[in-house]
């Protein structure tokens, strides 16, 4: 774990714009028309609308997606009273989370009152700005009446997180970390540390669970908290033991099965550990410092079960794993409040989650191989990119059988589609190439079957139902990987290209290509000695039908792979060139890139065929092309080098298709940017249309475009390469690659391989006016 100083805190939050979060338009602002559709005369029809109806106000204002940070700074952190004004940088960073987790907007709200009635009336007065209410850092037992009262008196979500969601969050690991030691809840007894309010919720909700009042113990600075104490408060009351036998934690600890801390660091000694059952589960929750350290805990129990608030640790309670969510789903449903239901219902969510296989994504970001649901792994990370699906729906659903839904769901695979594309997990153009794929699965070779992202993209290109994969590589060693990796390989097959049982299908390949290439000074000796090669041997089986798409690239140099590309499968007839296009997906549409990886420095004729291969390509996602021609000058400035080259290619396009929507040669601003365009140029053929195409006249810039949009902006995916230009379906990979890369390309080979079928099959010679995928 990195060690946070103050003066880096300090640089983070005072650098540049001070604070963590701005408040950014959602609709067009730069015309007089735009300014007087969002305010003065426009405004007006909203207003009254919502006026009519106050419930309008979720359908014409932000109010469905934003959440209010209220604080008054009296129990901040581990710092205490520290006050409202000293909080902000907590409610600042609380609304960088719901953003980031849970796409939801936040006013963070610092209320400078200590007295709970005053508080709650300020709080009452705002609340029709928000969807929801987040109450923060409020000290108990004051924090207690304010949220009962709010709850009650409010008709929007209002949840004191410190207290539910470490409660929630608690709950979901206390279910897993039983079900790997073999209890149940209902069984097992509990020593609680802690007496504030988070301690309070989350013992309220092990209950609603199962566990039983007569089998829990909670202790706070005075130790066990006692029915024959004094002086207790309604709630120490509710949870006072009727044992007389225990008077230390230490003796509350004697024969638990669980200790749930929620108080103060190191104050739970190995001792106490050892005195407990077997498989003792420990969540060590106070932060900084925990109430044990991991490796103290270990020391003294190797069958322990532990959890801690620390990123450093297996394990971490963390409430940024339930509050975006929770507050997601009940937005969502424009629910009236946040109940009982909803919060076990998150829990249960979380719970499950770990329990299935973990994400590419997650196991690369923590590096480590996979993880494993047991005693390492029973509570799902904080990136995990299902949480915002799987519980956020957990919620809402709840929220509808519970009868607090104003707004029912009712198209779930819509939802949980919405959600993902909210995130940026999935774009709807990616969905569409999954349903369309699916729609006919195809054999799909993958060449480096022994690489880990390769054999796990083909295993879940398998379970999304559009590939049947076919994996080249040491047949001994890939069923040991997909073994170690947890991977079900049926319907998989694995063909070892160098084994003796391949000798006969390396013998007919290197025939077929022998005689396709024997005026090119192939022999077949030649020929049967690259059918060693997974490449060679790959392709052959597209070329010969035995499969119908091959993916490649994790391990081999591009140009190597080219070469053989052309020597096996060849260039489609009416090209001479083929090349590369990248899909990018981002908040202002999604853009076509070519070439991206093949053509180094294309002449005339190169640049045309790119040109030609990339409208079709287009047109082959079912979008009309509207393409710009690129360059660093704008439509005949400068007359040598480059742009001369471009200009050539636009005007021999116009000339070829006279309809076609494109121009150039331009700058990349005035490509993006239409209202700039259409006021400089407005001779173009572009006036009033939107770029969608974009021609880069080297692969140096179209290469490092695409890339710099990827690395630079979280809004941004991108799907590729796409080949363009070969006979068959061949795509190409690179090591960069991740799991879900290699998943977009093979859905892209797919669709591929389903329109040269009907090609070859229906409309020969004629891919361009084949679509597939619907917009």
């Amino acid at each position: 774990m990195v060690k946070i100083t103050k003066e880096a805190a300090l640089t983070y939050h005072a650098q540049g714009r001070p604070g963590k979060i701005e408040v950014v338009p959602t609709k067009p602002y730069r015309t007089q028309t735009d300014l007087s559709l969002a305010y003065s005369p426009g405004v007006a029809f909203p207003c009254l609308e919502i006026q009519e109806n106050p419930h309008e106000a979720y359908k014409y204002t932000s109010k469905g997606n934003l959440v209010a940070v209220i604080s008054n700074g009296t129990a901040v952190l581990g710092l205490g009273d520290i006050g409202a004004m000293s909080g902000k940088p907590v409610m600042e960073g609380k609304g960088l989370l719901f953003k980031i987790y849970g796409g939801i907007d936040v006013f963070d709200i610092e209320i400078n009152e200590k007295d709970p009635d005053k508080f709650i009336e300020v709080v009452k007065r705002i609340a029709p700005t928000f969807g929801g209410i987040n109450l923060e850092d409020i000290k108990a037992p004051e924090c207690f009446e304010i949220e009962r009262r709010l709850k009650e008196e409010l008709d929007i979500p209002v949840m004191h997180d410190d207290q539910h969601g470490t409660a929630i969050v608690s709950a979901a690991g206390l279910l897993n970390a039983l079900d790997v030691a073999g209890k149940k809840i209902e069984d097992v007894r509990i020593v609680v540390s802690g007496a504030g309010a988070a301690a309070i919720s989350c013992t309220r909700l092990y209950c609603a669970f199962g566990a039983r009042h007569e089998n829990i113990v909670m202790c706070d600075s005075k130790g066990p908290i006692r029915t024959d104490r004094p002086g207790l408060t309604e709630q120490k009351r509710e949870f006072a033991t009727s044992r007389t036998d225990v008077n230390t934690l230490a003796e509350a600890l004697e024969g638990a099965d669980v200790f749930v801390g929620l108080s103060k660091g190191n104050i739970l000694s190995q001792d106490m550990v050892r005195s407990m059952s077997d498989h003792p589960i420990i969540f060590a929750l106070a932060n900084p410092e925990p109430e044990i350290t991991y490796e103290d805990a270990m020391a003294a129990r190797p069958d322990v079960l532990m959890s801690t608030g620390r990123t450093d640790y297996p394990n971490q309670i963390n409430n940024v794993i339930v509050f975006p969510y929770i507050f997601r789903g009940a937005l969502d449903v424009a629910s009236s409040a946040i109940n009982e239901e909803m919060k076990m219902a998150a829990a249960r969510a979380i719970a499950e989650l770990a329990r299935r296989p973990v994400p590419d994504i997650v196991n690369r970001t923590y590096d480590v191989r996979k993880f494993e649901y047991g005693p390492d792994y029973f509570i799902p990370k904080p990136i995990d990119p299902r949480l915002i699906t799987e519980v956020s729906m957990a919620v809402a659903k709840a929220a509808m059988d519970s009868g607090v839904a104003r707004r029912p769901i009712k198209d779930w695979k819509a939802y949980k589609q919405q959600l993902r594309e909210l995130m940026g997990q999935e774009t709807k153009f990616t969905q569409n190439l999954y349903d369309t794929a699916r729609s006919d699965p195809k054999r799909v070779v993958y060449a480096e079957g022994t690489h880990t992202t390769m054999l796990q993209a083909a295993v879940k290109a398998k379970e999304e139902g559009f590939c049947k994969p076919i994996l080249l590589g040491n047949v001994d060693r890939i069923y040991k990987l997909a073994n170690d990796l947890q991977l079900n390989m049926d319907g998989v097959e694995v063909i070892d290209l160098r084994r003796d049982d391949q000798a006969n299908r390396r013998h007919r390949y290197a025939h077929i290509l022998a005689e396709k290439k024997q005026r090119e000074g192939y022999t077949y000796q030649e020929a049967n000695d690259k059918m060693y090669e997974r490449n060679y041997f790959g392709m052959m089986m597209v070329e010969t039908g035995e499969a119908d798409a091959f993916i490649t690239g994790l391990y081999t140099k591009y140009s190597n792979t080219i070469k053989v590309a052309e020597e096996v499968i060849g260039i489609q007839p009416e090209y001479k060139h083929f090349g590369t296009m990248h899909i990018i997906n981002s908040k202002k549409g999604t853009f076509f890139v070519a070439d991206t990886l093949i053509n180094r420095h294309p002449d005339l004729e190169t640049l045309l065929d790119i040109t030609k291969l990339s409208a079709d390509t287009v047109r082959f996602f079912n979008r009309t092309p509207v393409m710009a021609m690129l360059s660093y000058s704008n439509f005949g400035t400068d007359k040598a080098g480059s742009p001369t080259v471009v200009h050539e290619v636009v005007r021999r396009m116009q000339e070829e298709f006279p309809h076609l929507a494109i121009d150039g040669e331009m700058q990349l601003n005035f490509a993006l940017d239409k209202t700039l365009r259409d006021d400089k140029y407005p001779f173009t053929r572009l006036k009033g249309l939107d770029v969608n195409t974009l021609i880069f006249p080297c692969l140096n810039s179209a290469n490092s475009s695409y890339k710099m949009l990827k690395t630079m902006s979280d809004d941004v995916s991108v799907i590729g390469p796409i080949q363009m230009g070969l006979n068959k379906p061949i795509h190409f990979t690179d090591f960069e690659s991740s799991v879900d890369d290699i998943v977009n390309i093979t859905a892209v080979a797919v669709l591929d391989a389903i329109v040269e079928e009907r090609r070859i099959c229906i409309v020969p010679q004629d891919r361009r006016k084949l679509k597939v995928v619907e917009s």
